[in-house]
């Protein structure tokens, strides 16, 4: 590891090649009045549109650039964990390459760490070109996150932030393998403010989050932070139960008073509704199993595969 810097600055980054040279420009001028030594950490998450080399020929120019290239794409979350890795600053600033994380907040992030806070979050107030469905979607998940899980994650939060060197220890021992960053920032505590910003529009490129994505790392974050999950198949038993014993009572009642009558409809459609509620237990179970399974086999988060001769 070199020398620590005052401040690190990580950005994972995937098929960013047009955005990597006004990236690097805005960060370093935004950092500028600082007048503290900086790192700049760029980690290709197995890019196949020449982003490592653009950040190859940018690193020439800025001797504070810093590049690592994964060996395949392992995942924004792993590239952000990696890149925290590779950091020696005193303190770490993460956030995304699509410049819809505007680096002109930094400075006021570092003023707010100043205060006392060793960790500095960002808000998402809204952004430019979200569409409704995305905006729908993610206030749902977050509503549903925080009444399922047992830490508060604040809707609109972002991997856009500042970590002290000593949360950012505590960040590096944890060894999940399905990552969700902002939620394990909010279970380890410690002194957090959160600064609101406006998102940008996309500089190039289009976002790299798709809806399969998108239900991933939010099946991550519940799973993650809650075993609320799995105890609903056993509310949804008892429901059917009590449901079905009333059923059963009718049932009876009307054959003893002889007023039996054919049940084709009855059954089937019950026979549908608790099909469904096993299969959907099932699938929630197979979630908690499949994390477990990756746990266990324990394999490292990453493989780097090049990096900048200044690293």
């Amino acid at each position: 590891m070199s020398q620590p810097f005052e401040i690190s600055i990580v950005v994972p980054v995937f098929n960013e090649a047009p955005n990597i040279a006004v990236l690097v420009s805005r960060i370093m001028n935004a950092v500028l009045p600082l007048n503290k030594t900086v790192e700049l950490i760029l980690v290709d998450d197995g890019s196949k549109d020449g982003t490592m080399t653009e950040i190859h020929s940018l690193a020439a120019t800025y001797p504070a650039l810093k590049g690592i290239s994964l060996s395949r794409n392992f995942g924004h979350q792993v590239a952000l964990t990696a890149g925290i890795e590779h950091s020696c600053g005193n303190v770490v600033i993460s956030l995304d390459g699509d410049l819809q994380h505007p680096p002109e907040l930094i400075p006021e992030l570092y003023a707010t760490y100043q205060k006392g806070f060793d960790i500095v979050n960002t808000l998402r107030l809204e952004t430019e070109d979200e569409s409704h469905f995305k905006r729908m979607t993610s206030s749902g998940f977050y509503s549903l996150i925080n009444k399922l899980s047992d830490v508060e994650i604040k809707p609109g939060a972002a991997d856009y932030r500042l970590m002290s060197r000593r949360c950012v220890d505590a960040f590096l021992r944890l060894k999940e393998r399905d990552r969700f960053t902002r939620g394990l920032i909010s279970w380890m505590g410690y002194a957090q403010a959160f600064i609101p910003y406006k998102a940008e529009k996309r500089n190039a490129g289009k976002s790299k989050y798709t809806l399969r994505k998108m239900v991933r790392f939010a099946l991550d974050g519940l799973t993650s932070f809650s075993a609320k999950p799995l105890r609903m198949p056993l509310y949804l038993g008892l429901i059917f139960a009590f449901f079905g014993f009333i059923y059963s009572v009718y049932a009876i009642v009307n054959f003893a008073l002889g007023h039996t009558m054919p049940g084709w409809t009855s059954m089937l459609v019950i026979t549908l509704l608790i099909g469904g509620v096993q299969m959907i237990s099932l699938g929630i179970i197979g979630e908690y199993l499949a994390r477990i399974y990756t746990e266990a086999k324990a394999r490292p988060l990453y493989f780097v595969k090049d990096k900048t001769d200044t690293l």
